[in-house]
């Protein structure tokens, strides 16, 4: 692993599905309050350098139903859920100011406009945090290095349904795509 150093003027937090539906169920290997206290410090961190704070919400209402073969929603479950459940929950930290992007599949970037808004900022680097590690948080990486970003993802302020499919993620996968570290070498690496 090389140095990390992060310029806040080229350098976005974007953080993913801190919502109340989903902050509802727990998470593995890191506790939902451990992911959502880690995610408010990176964000008022990067306010306090001048640096871009998104927050994303999937809208969990008209999410995208596709024909595969384990949907989300499967025929005759309960109705979606209600408009409460994608609200950001409070203490995620969303403040004026802020960038709220809403999405209605797993990554943030399909269908919405984060590209655009990150590029007209002079963005080209994210630091990526949140839940579910192998969902939401892996499909923007997927997604926005095929943009064109560079990603840090922060290990410790993600989580996921699976401590499997985490530690999969973290080993196999981002290694390959992004820089991956821990919040404190965030928070050193913002200059």
């Amino acid at each position: 692993m090389g140095s990390l150093v992060l310029d806040p003027k080229k350098t976005a937090l974007v953080l993913i599905d801190l919502q109340k539906g989903i902050l509802a169920t727990p998470a593995v290997p890191h506790s939902v309050t451990e992911v959502v206290r880690r995610s408010s410090q990176l964000a008022k961190l990067f306010r306090k350098k001048g640096a871009a704070v998104v927050y994303v919400r999937v809208d969990m209402a008209n999410f995208i139903q596709l024909p595969v073969d384990q949907p989300s929603r499967p025929p005759g479950a309960p109705p979606p859920p209600p408009p409460e459940a994608s609200e950001l929950a409070p203490e995620a930290g969303f403040q004026a100011g802020d960038l709220f992007i809403t999405k209605r599949h797993w990554g943030a970037f399909a269908g919405t406009d984060l590209e655009q808004e990150l590029k007209r900022r002079g963005i080209d680097t994210i630091v990526l945090a949140g839940i579910s590690t192998n969902v939401g948080v892996e499909s923007t990486v997927r997604q926005g290095t095929g943009l064109g970003f560079a990603f840090v993802i922060v290990e410790d302020a993600c989580s996921a349904r699976d401590a499997e499919d985490h530690r999969l993620a973290f080993e196999r996968t981002f290694p390959r795509l992004a820089r991956v570290r821990k919040t404190d070498e965030v928070v050193v690496a913002l200059t």
